[in-house]
């Protein structure tokens, strides 16, 4: 695979020598967090700052995902990049790529992944903890932005696969909402119609139990394009919340 690299950080990146994978390999950053080990091998997540530019920058080093198409393996970020590759050509939001590349080095099998950081978006697990302080404005923004995210996934035929509140990221803008995904390496298409888009959609109500029945019906409503007292959404509603009582009772 050819290295990817983000046409509007180039100069960002070539200012500090750090536009090549051995550069970025080499670069002494603190881990974010404790690393992954296991399939192997192990896989690391830092912060980069240049130039008040926040970014993510994620190093593995013979950490495999294996698949049918892929027996003898493959960096577990190459997955990751395709997906977000693909979320951008379908016009789905979701995080951004700025580099992506692999390398074999004496047999170990290395990957980087660098994403620009959310920084002026929060996620919705964070603003789940703020629920009660939030006014309706708010609450009804932050809902319908959630519905239309989905209805865009969806609607490429694409499911998530890990559509919890940690995994969306919101910010306001004027009178509105955005929102966006991040974490793909779960994604894959869409092949089961309702059967797949309830089994997307049900994790994050069981994440967001604050969340009222009406706030449901706002959420509802804006990913089925139909009002909150639609028969549609009584059906949708009503097969989430089945199938969330039967996740909590196992």
């Amino acid at each position: 695979m050819t290295d990817f690299l983000s046409s509007a950080d180039v100069a960002l990146l070539e200012r500090h020598g750090l536009n090549g994978f051995d550069q970025l390999w080499a670069l002494q950053l603190d881990a974010v967090d404790e690393p992954n080990t296991g399939r192997g091998g192990w896989s690391s997540v830092y912060r980069l700052e240049l130039e008040g530019k926040g970014y993510y920058l994620k190093r593995q080093s013979d950490y495999l995902t294996r698949t049918l198409h892929r027996p003898f393996g493959e960096p577990t970020f190459a997955r990751e990049f395709r997906n977000i590759s693909r979320y951008q050509k379908l016009g789905i939001p979701a995080l951004q790529a700025v580099y992506y590349g692999e390398r074999k080095v004496e047999g170990e099998r290395r990957a980087i992944l660098m994403t620009r950081a959310l920084d002026d978006w929060s996620d919705l697990d964070s603003l789940l903890g703020q629920w009660p302080q939030l006014d309706i404005g708010q609450r009804q923004g932050i809902l319908r932005a959630c519905g239309q995210l989905a209805r865009t996934l969806h609607t490429a035929n694409q499911v998530h696969g890990c559509f919890y509140p940690k995994h969306i990221f919101l910010r306001s803008r004027s009178d509105s909402w955005q929102a966006q995904l991040i974490d793909l390496e779960k994604t894959r298409p869409l092949l089961l119609g309702m059967r797949d888009r309830l089994k997307d959609l049900e994790p994050l109500l069981r994440r967001a139990p604050i969340w009222s029945e009406a706030e449901v019906r706002v959420m509802l409503s804006s990913y089925l394009d139909q009002p909150t007292d639609s028969p549609l959404v009584d059906t949708w509603l009503q097969r989430l919340t089945r199938r969330r009582r039967e996740k909590e009772a196992r």
